[in-house]
């Protein structure tokens, strides 16, 4: 059984994803998380930490122990992991199955939750956050996966 790490927040951002980010490595290691996450032939289990995880791995913010991206910018990580955990009412630490998982992030999350889900974070307003959700929702709604 293959386990992924995700911060809350990356629950959301991973669907959003198109190639963007912080550096060329970052982005190799985005891609590759996300094509797991996006394939429903793959079977991974996700836990859902708010610290770092997969996706800050590979990230040039990384610091020792906490997200340097800018100053502030741990507690606001955070602070939108645990929105996230609190709206899809799962546990931190807790290991979920991916498709249930992405099943509840369809049902329970709206574009527009992202506003306040997300609020301060520099790619909300690319929209591609809100384009992702909405396609997973369609895909899910549409009954393509269980």
């Amino acid at each position: 059984m293959k386990i992924a790490n995700l911060r809350g927040h990356h629950l959301l951002c991973v669907h959003g994803f198109q190639g963007m980010g912080y550096s060329p490595s970052f982005v190799a290691n985005m891609k590759t998380i996300v094509q797991d996450i996006r394939d429903p032939a793959c079977d991974v289990w996700l836990e859902v930490r708010m610290e770092f995880d997969d996706v800050c791995m590979a990230c040039p913010h990384k610091g020792h122990t906490v997200c340097q991206a800018g100053e502030g910018s741990d507690p606001h990580v955070r602070a939108m992991d645990g929105r996230v955990i609190r709206h899809l009412r799962i546990e931190r630490g807790g290991t979920y199955r991916k498709e249930w998982l992405m099943n509840r992030i369809a049902r329970m999350v709206e574009p527009d939750d992202l506003d306040e889900l997300c609020a301060g974070c520099s790619w909300l307003a690319q929209g591609v956050c809100k384009e992702g959700i909405r396609k997973l929702k369609a895909r899910y709604m549409a009954g393509e996966c269980v």
